[in-house]
């Protein structure tokens, strides 16, 4: 799509000369014989440059300039004067403007200055672009691990990169789903534009239009400037959707008509713009359950599942354990000015063989823990406890004090008077005490989920 520049000066030959310039060019012009037209203008429709005469009838060019960049602090200004002098420049330049050209102009010099701003427009998107970067910077995790699940993963991503599908990850909360999307940008040929990323379970439905949008001035309320949206300022680029399956389905088909036709309109504007960006999305949700029971739209879900990746969690990855615990043990004792720590044998086994609900992202807190509150240089298998972490027993001697235990031998004795019911209770609070209480680890024991371990807790509970 073509760049749009408003022409504004009350000279109706200089309108003409400079559309016709401009417009030989490739530039879509509109023009207005006043200040207030232009203002108008700008409310109702998006234009990428402004061209003010700095003499008109009723508003000023200074006047004009401010009254603009109240309402878009980005978009590009140059002043156009037959009165060009250093003092009105300077005050161009202070009120707004980017750039002063005087009259009489040729063609060419029309065209070097237009060419010369309109790049204004971009640097201003990086800068917007490279300040989300570097918010992303604290604390930001890269993958870490040789593991076979994780080096396949990677492999599959590399080639997929080289496309620009959309892609869909799936995966347990913690297991690295943003880096995965991060890293298949990098490895893509729109390595250098922009990555940016939504979390969409956090936006307010209200303002989800406007935050991937963007949106014009007056809109609705609030709305005091025009705004950028994600998907332009990821232009080139990559747009990451983490927690796609939170969106409304009202939502959802607002986003099916972007994933489709790669077209974004902001809010309170009749105008489209094109965008060329890849979409990655992500969920730890299943969103074919969702498609089934009407929670998810299923042609915007075949849109994203184009290529589908699952992340695998940190229980089918251990080995990555001891490359990820050095990783965040060298990162936290940087981030807390501490010597270098280190973990024994004995603790380091313990993280091993704790299960990690909360995969990576649990590790890295946890890991961080360690580091703040161990006393020592070296974090023995006591601080790992105190730190809080529920340790299983090894499996095989957890079995075998089961097989040891009395619930075993009074199944023995008394095989064909409990009743199956009674027996799995036995078993259940056996087990549920022997990890001291702890019901996730239980029910990982058992290899049931959570939930239906409690539902059993409490059943048992009301037959007493």
């Amino acid at each position: 799509m073509s760049a749009r520049v408003l022409i504004v000066d009350d000279d109706p030959a200089i309108r003409d000369g400079c559309a016709q310039v401009l417009t030989r060019r490739g530039y879509e012009c509109v023009e207005a014989a006043t200040g207030a037209e232009a203002l108008r203008l700008l409310d109702d429709s998006d234009f990428d440059l402004v061209l003010v005469d700095l003499k008109m009838p009723d508003i000023n060019g200074l006047d004009l300039i401010s009254s603009i960049r109240q309402r878009d602090t980005l978009l590009p200004i140059v002043m156009i004067t037959a009165y060009g002098t250093i003092q009105n420049a300077v005050e161009a330049m202070r009120l707004g403007a980017n750039d002063f050209l005087p009259k009489p102009f040729d063609p060419e010099e029309l065209l070097m200055v237009v060419q010369r701003t309109m790049k204004t427009r971009m640097l201003a998107l990086e800068n917007l672009y490279l300040k989300e970067e570097l918010k992303k910077k604290e604390g930001e995790v890269r993958i870490v691990g040789n593991s076979k699940p994780l080096m396949d993963l990677l492999a599959q991503a590399r080639r997929v990169a080289q496309t620009d599908s959309t892609v869909l990850i799936t995966g347990e909360s913690g297991t690295g789903k943003g880096l995965l999307a991060r890293y298949i940008h990098e490895q893509s040929p729109r390595k250098d534009a922009p990555f940016i990323s939504v979390d969409c379970s956090t936006l307010v439905p209200s303002l989800f239009e406007s935050e991937l949008f963007g949106h014009v001035k007056g809109a609705f309320t609030g709305a005091t400037e025009n705004k950028l949206g994600k998907f332009e300022l990821a232009n080139g680029g990559t747009v990451f959707l983490d927690e796609i399956g939170n969106i409304n389905l009202d939502l959802q088909a607002k986003l099916l008509k972007v994933v489709e036709e790669k077209e974004i309109s902001r809010v309170g504007s009749h105008r489209t713009t094109k965008v060329d960006v890849r979409i990655i999305a992500a969920t730890n949700k299943d969103l074919r359950l969702a498609v089934e029971e009407g929670r998810f739209r299923e042609d915007l879900f075949f849109r994203l599942n184009v290529v589908a990746f699952k992340t695998p969690t940190l229980r089918e990855r251990k080995d990555d354990i001891p490359l990820l615990v050095d990783y965040f043990l060298r990162r936290f004792s940087l981030k807390h000015r501490r010597p270098p720590l280190q973990l024994t044998q004995d603790a380091l086994k313990a993280l091993k063989r704790y299960h990690w609900p909360g995969n990576v992202r649990e590790l890295e807190n946890f890991i961080e823990r360690l580091v703040i509150f161990t006393n020592s240089n070296e974090i023995s298998l006591e601080d790992v406890e105190i730190a809080g972490l529920a340790l299983p027993v090894e499996p095989e001697e957890q079995r075998g004090e089961l097989e040891r235990g009395p619930l075993m031998e009074s199944t023995r004795v008394q095989k064909g008077i409990v009743s199956l019911d009674e027996l799995e209770r036995r078993y259940v609070l056996e087990v549920l005490e022997s990890v001291g209480g702890n019901k996730t680890l239980a029910a990982q024991l058992l290899g049931i989920d959570r939930k239906t371990l409690r539902l059993k807790l409490k059943r048992w509970e009301r037959a007493q």
